[in-house]
């Protein structure tokens, strides 16, 4: 099955580290141009970007807080200058805190609604505004905790929840222009972010391998493949969808 992404040009959000690296080289090993976006981690940004022009890709690190309007179009604006128009777009970005439903603040739901949410509308109208492309692919980075409900978890949940939803109904929307919009469900994974939060060997990582059919928690380079075929030609059938990628947890 090929999944080439030649002559593509893709952002993907918040690429510095983790699931969001993952994609951004997989994109570029299937021939896309990658906008490596990151809000503060510059370092990990260029080290995605040197790993992809290592392979011979091509890549660029733009710094933007997907959660501000002006950010947004200031980095398509440079994706544009330096790749051409943007035809792929991954909403990757996202923050989250676990806490009981007694510690939720407003300022927390703000922070993550902002990012996860107003995130992922803000870049999907940046696309939809070029007059100049004709299909493009939309994937919006979920989790399968939308699935199995994790305790103190309800506010990211909800974000991405709600990210599920804007994914269908934005489909319906864009589909007419060629637009296709998908979102997947990682699964619990070995990142940075969870090594930060002591996942990986703890207790939690013990009962979410006993619960995954395939045995072990997921990677980035788990789900760079998947999203590379959603944004190729390969998926010129498939929106709307909300893909589960957990090894079969749910």
């Amino acid at each position: 099955m090929s999944t080439s992404s030649k002559a593509r040009t893709a952002i993907v959000t918040g690429a510095s580290k983790g699931i969001g690296a993952g994609i951004a080289k997989a994109l570029a090993g299937a021939g896309a141009a990658v906008v490596v976006n990151y809000r503060e981690d510059e370092e990990g940004a260029e080290r995605v970007v040197a790993a992809i022009t290592a392979e011979g890709g091509r890549a660029l690190a733009v710094r933007a807080d997907v959660a501000g309007g002006d950010d947004v179009r200031r980095l398509f604006d440079r994706a544009r200058e330096e790749f051409g128009p943007v035809d792929v777009l991954v909403n990757n970005a996202g923050v989250a805190t676990f806490a009981p439903l007694s510690g939720i603040t407003e300022e927390e739901f703000q922070r993550q609604m902002s990012t996860n949410l107003l995130g992922t509308i803000l870049t999907t109208q940046a696309l939809a505004a070029q007059d100049d492309i004709g299909s493009a692919s939309i994937v919006n980075v979920s989790t399968a905790g939308t699935l199995t409900h994790l305790v103190y978890a309800s506010l990211y949940v909800a974000s991405k929840s709600a990210v599920n939803a804007f994914t269908v109904v934005a489909a319906k929307e864009l589909g007419p222009r060629g637009i296709r919009v998908n979102a997947i469900m990682p699964g619990p994974s070995d990142t940075e972010g969870t090594r930060a939060m002591g996942f990986p060997g703890s207790a939690q990582e013990a009962q979410a391998v006993a619960g995954t059919p395939l045995g072990r928690t997921g990677t980035p380079a788990d789900y760079g493949p998947l999203v590379a075929f959603l944004a190729s030609d390969d998926a010129r059938w498939i929106t709307g969808d909300v893909i589960l990628a957990s090894g079969g947890m749910r």
